[in-house]
């Protein structure tokens, strides 16, 4: 078996790989035993999680937070038909909710559908941002325990040996197994720690443009009291905002 194992491992050192470095993963896996492994396929699966995770982030354009304030200014500035293009132009999440508030009030929908409409909207697109966002926190949490499992395993094989070695104690048995041992738990909390730092950037960055989104939204429906009162925006938030003459 671990003839087969080296001659494919000699086969990838063929394809590229340096021989040392396909040498000592063959010895870390030998030395390590399913832990290590299962450890190894965790943080292939969180490398995976984690740059699909960033590609949507980049599909989508989440930081990109200046498209949605340029349009609701200019929405605000009564130019909703240029403010309605640039926000439904942009993948950004917070624009395209911008977007359908703006779609709804120019179809002179009640308020309260028009934000139901975008809750949901904002809902879903949040939502699957947070998709394998748990299993990426699972195999933060996962990966130190699995490492100390490992490490547990290992004492309790180096004393086995230790006992059935007898009057002949030899030190190296004991040292020998106990860092074959402890390798488990380094594995793991060098799988772990990158993982937190993955899943916490990733879970900060959803959270950010979901605040984002909450502020457009709102800002959307409401009028700007942080400036001087301008007749102009004033006209222009009520002619946003007016409600349906039918509906009145």
């Amino acid at each position: 078996m671990d003839e087969d194992v080296r001659a494919a491992t000699d086969g990838l050192g063929m394809a590229g790989a340096p021989p040392d470095v396909i040498d000592r993963a063959f010895h870390l896996l030998q030395a390590g035993g399913p832990v290590v492994a299962i450890l190894l396929v965790l943080s292939v699966a969180a490398c995976t999680i984690v740059f699909a995770k960033l590609w949507q982030l980049r599909t989508v354009r989440a930081g990109d937070t200046g498209t949605a304030r340029r349009a609701l200014d200019l929405a605000r500035a009564g130019r909703n038909q240029q403010a309605l293009e640039m926000a439904a132009g942009s993948p950004n999440p917070a624009a395209q909710a911008l977007a359908r508030a703006l779609r709804g009030r120019q179809r002179s929908l009640p308020e309260p559908a028009v934000r139901e409409e975008v809750l949901r909207y904002g809902t879903e697109a949040l939502d699957r941002l947070r998709t394998w966002l748990r299993p990426l926190e699972v195999i933060a949490s996962l990966a130190p325990l699995l490492g100390l499992f490992g490490t547990v395993l290992g004492m309790i094989e180096a004393f086995q040996n230790l006992e059935h070695a007898g009057s002949r104690v030899d030190p190296s048995i004991l040292s020998g197994g106990i860092w074959q041992a402890l390798l488990t738990t380094a594995v793991g909390l060098a799988v772990a720690m990158p993982v937190v730092v993955a899943h916490t950037w990733l879970e900060r960055s959803i959270d950010r443009l979901a605040q984002q989104m909450e502020s457009i939204v709102t800002q959307a429906f409401t009028p700007d009291l942080s400036t001087q009162s301008d007749p102009a925006a004033h006209h222009a938030y009520r002619d946003l905002t007016a409600a349906p003459a039918s509906a009145a």
